[in-house]
């Protein structure tokens, strides 16, 4: 008998118990090889996305979070546009919506692509620009995720929103004054509402700043402006600041709408402001010196002072000496080159780090010891 057969033979004989224990065996061999190391697990695109929205002036604003990055592994997971639905409806209709329902009567008002930047950036906008009839309404948008191979992924949550047409248009003409003090800007109220109508539904502004080295923009004011000027004393002269203001309206449901924004303002502030002169200044004569004292100046760039003296107070104040060539930081001086029985008058002037120059201070004199 051949010694396959023979094998075959013995084993169909075995008891079902004894095939059993054979097959584990055989099986326990031949995993007993070389392990090859675990598969990382595949990367999916999430299926479901949260948005979030509001309204400014006549635009809705969607807002999502992207992954923080793009899936890899084919068209079947590498996202490359967001599909974004809205289903407009009376406000009478009932609240209760549900996933066929909305697929059934909303439309797809948008394909907005997507490249490696938006996972970067991990959040994205899509903003629907709305025309009021008139009649109001409410407005419920969701978006799906779409792969390469163009299938999509279950819609996100639902955001509702009953936008409403009496919200002022957007504030122009902004526009900035520069001081030593702050930056005073002002700009010209809006005169309508978007949909035409007047006056404007006005609670006030909001106005905001950022660096131009470095976004995002900033809220100046903690509760609305009630007039159309403010001033931005929390700035630095050589700064480089973009500012834009919002008209704040009266929305649905009694919450704050904003209006478009204004025009963008650049501003570079450069300091031209003088200091003003050293005040409050005393003299005091001892054996071989005249001591001067005075009060530091107010101004928080002020970083030296320049004493100047003369014997003659009739003499031109551009021809009296300069006794302190590399300026002093501190508010006193000692002047150790008098000669006793002399009198000597002596003025001051401030200087701040952008090299301005005060204008001089009161004379003061004494007559040295």
């Amino acid at each position: 008998m051949h010694i396959k057969h023979f094998k075959h033979y013995r084993l169909t004989r075995l008891p079902f118990k004894q095939i059993i224990i054979v097959s584990l065996l055989f099986a326990f061999a031949l995993g007993c090889g070389k392990r090859k190391p675990p598969l990382p697990p595949v990367e999916r695109v999430p299926q479901r996305v949260a948005i979030s929205g509001t309204q400014i002036g006549s635009n809705i604003h969607l807002t999502w979070q992207m992954p923080a990055r793009n899936a890899k592994g084919g068209d079947l997971l590498r996202v490359v546009r967001v599909d974004v639905y809205r289903l407009a409806e009376p406000l009478s209709d009932p609240l209760s919506l549900t996933e066929e329902e909305f697929s059934a009567r909303s439309t797809l008002i948008a394909t907005v692509p997507v490249n490696d930047s938006d996972f970067a950036l991990k959040k994205k906008t899509y903003v629907d620009a709305l025309s009021f009839a008139g009649q109001a309404a409410r407005l419920t948008y969701a978006i799906k995720f779409v792969n390469a191979s163009g299938q999509k992924a279950a819609f996100s949550n639902f955001f509702l929103i009953e936008p409403t047409s009496k919200i002022a248009k957007q504030a122009t003409d902004l526009k900035a004054k520069i001081t030593q003090e702050a930056l005073e800007l002002s700009w010209v109220a809006p005169t309508e509402n978007v949909d035409g109508t007047t006056p404007p539904n006005i609670l006030g502004y909001n106005l905001y700043r950022r660096l131009k080295s470095k976004p995002p923009y900033k809220r100046l004011n903690s509760s609305p402006i009630k007039t159309s000027s403010y001033s931005d004393i929390f700035f630095s002269f050589e700064t480089e600041y973009i500012y834009l203001v919002r008209a704040v309206s009266l929305g649905s449901g009694g919450q704050p709408v904003e209006s478009r924004a204004s025009n963008i303002l650049d501003v570079l502030p450069k300091d031209t402001f003088a200091p003003k002169p050293p005040a409050a200044i005393t003299i005091a004569s001892a054996p071989n010196s005249i001591s001067i004292f005075f009060a530091t100046n107010v101004e928080k760039d002020v970083v030296r002072y320049r004493v100047y003296r003369s014997t003659d107070p009739n003499t031109a104040k551009t021809d009296w000496k300069l006794v302190t060539p590399k300026g002093i930081k501190t508010n006193t001086f000692r002047d150790t080159k008098v000669e006793s029985g002399k009198t000597y008058y002596y003025y001051l002037v401030a200087i701040d780090k952008f090299d301005n120059v005060s204008s001089a201070s009161e004379v003061v004199s004494d007559e040295a010891l």
